[in-house]
């Protein structure tokens, strides 16, 4: 009781304070509406401000002398005002006007009157606002910032706090024992129950602060029901369950009676979380699909008579999350086996097209209902629950009579795409844009029929030559459609690559691919093969290529075509050698090294072609993927190399035949450093901060692949093979020298190796003037010192000690000569300028 008492004072404290905000603002805003009166007032009595006289076209043209010279009229007499009774109670004494505007033309004003009337020729020229940025419209959605923060985040934020805190105290009772079990159960539901009476005593005033004291109640009374259920055992599954349906029902009667539509996503989210709360850990599915079929109808139809589309959007994204993860986890990764039944596979495949139905019919139902245009959105729901709908239907089918169902079910979903675009096109004639994606559907699935019969890797080479024929004719018979379907069987074929990828390259297959000469590379090679030649027809293309809800102009499409050959080349080589690698070497670091080899030569062919081209869009494309590649040998093959020979000293693997491809890779990043300076000068220019952000890229990759070499050499030419450890006993004996061997030259050689770093900048700074390496150089100096005299004096043997100081001093006296001359040599260049 003591919890709900203070939760009552709490919402009580939140609700006065609204109040008193909403009166201090009223006081506010009477305040300043006396100020403008007592403004207008003094106005009035200070005098209105004289009015200029403005000539209209029908004001009498003054008489010019025939020296040119206007002729200035007498002056006229004004008759006195009447004057104001208390604000000018002084008579006013009569003036001259003089002429307020003369025209000095020797020629009359011909008889042409303008339509000055004519707003068009008054309004300015107009021009295409720019688009806002996210915080400008949100200054612009909400131009009183303290009222967004008092009125809208706060309450949020305090209701998230409040149930928190409700939780935590909670908590502490129970630990002390203050609270029994049911006592706990009914303070929840109380609590609960008094957040819904207050939301409703508040919801014409305070409706967004009435809707998230709504969400907090029903989140409470949600979690007490789960609490009871699980944790205490005082409900039974079936009233658990129960119990949480009539929350939901009376959460969408809520949603309905404010008209939020908040609410009805609220109840959405508790509707799907049900099962999962009062869940005993042996699901049946046949219950839990059937609810949430019945849960799904009801919030669609709710959907479409309240025009909620986010209540349909959140309804789909939930159920393809949880049919799809039970699909995944519970269907298709479930073998069977002596000890596991069968997976549900009918089950799963009646269920899935329910849903599918389901969706399909409620999207199309919305639009022809209330007569509008598909919008981005319901094209996007419509294509992605097909998409989904076929690949699980096509797994769970590969698992009945082997296979032999799937081409039977891409003939029906063509089937049902027809039918789709027949009454698209009877009853929304005008709408063509999901009329056509549904034919380019229905061309499709009818063309994969017979290769989906196929066996394995033969449906991506039809795929992959088929895009190139449906391209190739549509631009020998001028329709459009038929460029889109090519489109959309391009994308099929790069999804059923990498499933081809998936099944082929499977280290468990027994016998081993051969190298290059097998299944799965001859492939990739086709589908690089099929893509090259649907690039170069492209340069044949002149009219854009319709897709999706609008049109893609072919230089950009082609761009992104090429892009793409290049990503599959690139990937069908890397899980080529990577498959041939884990066949050799299993898991350890020489295959790490070796795909890092792959890598860095790739990435440096990559950048010497792109330099080579004229633009420069591919050679950001380069650059991005060469800095990846980096990232990846400094944090990945790199730190490999000392993992090998540690694993091959201590007798874990039997070969370290990798290592000497760790020089090509120490030589492929100096290449790609090169390249990557060459590509800075040229980029540059347009991106000015590529010339500050150089030296901190540069000199942070040469002293971490310096420092990485000189462990890595160390450990290898100080180790002999005699000294592999062939026994559990020796493995002991062979790690302490290693270690003792990498702290050694942790201390000894690395500052030796970043004093030549930093004297290297420090020279490059020196010779090309820029400051930035030399200040890095220094930098460099200092951590160096640092170290060594903070971490590596201490236990360093004597002729290490001797070793390093002295190259470090000799470095810092080269160091200050160079200073003093490149002192004088920029003293004479400002002298002589």
């Amino acid at each position: 009781m003591e919890s709900l008492y203070i939760l009552l004072l709490i919402v009580l404290f939140l609700y006065l304070n609204q109040q008193f905000v909403q009166l201090k603002k009223s006081i506010a805003d009477q305040r300043d509406n006396l100020l403008q009166l007592q403004k207008t007032l003094l106005i009035n009595e200070q005098g209105r401000p004289p009015v200029a006289t403005v000539l209209t076209p029908d004001a009498p043209v003054r008489p010019v002398s025939p020296q040119g010279s206007p002729v200035v009229p007498p002056p006229v007499s004004v008759p006195d005002p009447v004057a104001h009774p208390t604000i000018n109670p002084a008579p006013v004494v009569p003036k001259e006007v003089e002429p307020v505007l003369s025209i000095a033309t020797p020629e009359p004003l011909k008889a042409v009157k303008p339509n000055l009337l004519d707003d068009s020729l008054l309004d300015p020229p107009a021009f295409a606002a720019p688009t806002p940025s996210w915080f400008r419209r949100f200054l612009a959605e909400n131009p009183d910032l303290e009222k967004f923060i008092g009125e809208n985040l706060i309450n949020k934020i305090g209701i998230a706090i409040l149930v928190a805190g409700i939780g935590y105290f909670v908590r502490y009772a129970i630990a002390q024992e203050w609270i029994g079990e049911m006592g706990r159960v009914l303070i929840g539901v109380a609590a609960g129950g008094g957040l819904l009476a207050i939301a409703h005593r508040m919801r014409q005033r305070f409706a967004a602060f009435s809707s998230v004291l709504v969400a907090g109640g029903l989140s409470v009374l949600y979690f007490t029901i789960a609490i009871a259920f699980s944790d205490y055992e005082i409900f039974s599954q079936t009233a658990a369950f129960l119990l949480m349906v009539v929350i939901t029902g009376f959460a969408v009667a809520l949603s309905i009676a404010y008209n939020r539509v908040e609410l009805a996503v609220m109840s959405l989210i508790g509707g799907f979380a049900t099962p999962f709360m009062v869940s005993s850990g042996q699901g049946n599915y046949i219950v839990l699909f059937t609810y949430i079929l019945i849960l799904d109808v009801g919030m669609l139809v709710l959907s479409s008579f309240k025009k909620w589309p986010l209540v349909h959007g959140v309804a789909y994204g939930l159920t393809v999350l949880l049919f799809g993860s039970w699909l995944a986890t519970d269907v298709l990764d479930n073998v069977p086996s002596a000890t596991s039944p069968t997976p549900p596979y009918i089950g799963a495949f009646v269920f899935g097209s329910l849903f599918y139905s389901l969706f399909a019919a409620m999207n199309l139902f919305d639009r022809l209902r209330h007569d509008t245009r598909f919008s981005a959105l319901d094209v996007s729901l419509f294509m992605s629950n097909t998409a989904f709908y076929y690949g699980a239907g096509m797994g769970v089918l590969a698992a009945v009579d082997e296979g032999s169902w799937q081409g039977p079910f891409t003939l029906a979903l063509a089937v049902i795409n027809f039918g789709y675009a027949a009454l698209l096109r009877r009853r929304h004639p005008t709408d063509t844009t999901l009329f056509y994606l549904l034919i380019g559907l229905v061309i499709t699935f009818a063309s994969l029929t017979i290769p989906v019969q196929l066996n394995g890797n033969f449906i991506t080479m039809f795929w992959a030559l088929e895009a190139v024929l449906l391209l190739w004719l549509s631009q020998r018979s001028g329709l459009r459609l038929v460029a889109t379907a090519s489109v959309i069987v391009l994308g099929l074929m790069g999804i059923s690559l990498l499933m081809d990828w998936t099944a082929l390259y499977n280290t468990a297959a027994t016998p081993p691919l051969p190298i290059i000469i097998n299944r799965a590379f001859i492939t990739s090679a086709v589908s690089v093969a099929g893509i090259a030649a649907y690039y170069r027809l492209l340069s044949q293309q002149a009219a854009p290529v319709s897709v999706y809800i609008g049109e893609w102009s072919i230089p950009s499409y082609r761009r992104f075509v090429g892009y793409v050959a290049v990503l599959v080349g690139y990937l069908a080589g890397i899980v080529e050698l990577d498959y041939q690698l884990l066949i050799a070497y299993g898991y350890d670091a020489n295959r790490v090294i070796l795909l890092g080899t792959y890598n860095l030569l790739v990435a440096a062919a990559f950048l010497y072609l792109s330099l080579r081209s004229a633009g420069n869009q591919r050679l950001w494309g380069a650059v991005l993927f060469s800095l990846v590649i980096l990232f990846i040998y400094l944090f990945n093959t790199g730190p490999a190399v000392l993992d090998l020979l540690d694993s091959y000293y201590q007798g874990l693997i039997s070969s370290r035949s990798a290592f000497l491809f760790h020089y090509v890779n120490l030589l492929a990043v100096g290449i790609v450093l090169a390249l990557l300076f060459r590509a800075k000068e040229r980029l540059a220019p347009a991106v000015p901060l590529l010339e500050k952000l150089w030296p901190w890229f540069l000199v942070s990759t040469v002293v971490s692949v310096s420092s990485m070499a000189l462990f890595a050499n160390a450990i290898a030419f100080t180790f002999s093979s005699a000294e592999i450890a062939r026994s559990t006993a020796r493995q002991l004996a062979v790690q302490l020298r290693f270690d003792a061997l990498i702290e050694q030259t942790n201390k000894v050689g690395l500052p030796i190796v970043w004093g030549i770093c930093a004297f290297a900048f420090m020279y490059a700074g020196l010779v090309r003037r820029n400051r930035t390496y030399r200040v890095l150089s220094l930098s460099l100096f200092a951590i160096t010192l640092l170290k060594l005299f903070i971490y590596d004096i201490q236990g360093i043997s004597e002729g290490g000690r001797i070793l390093a100081f002295i190259s470090l001093g000799a470095l810092l006296l080269v160091i200050s000569f160079m200073y003093q001359r490149i002192k004088r040599l920029l003293a004479a260049d400002e002298a002589a300028v």
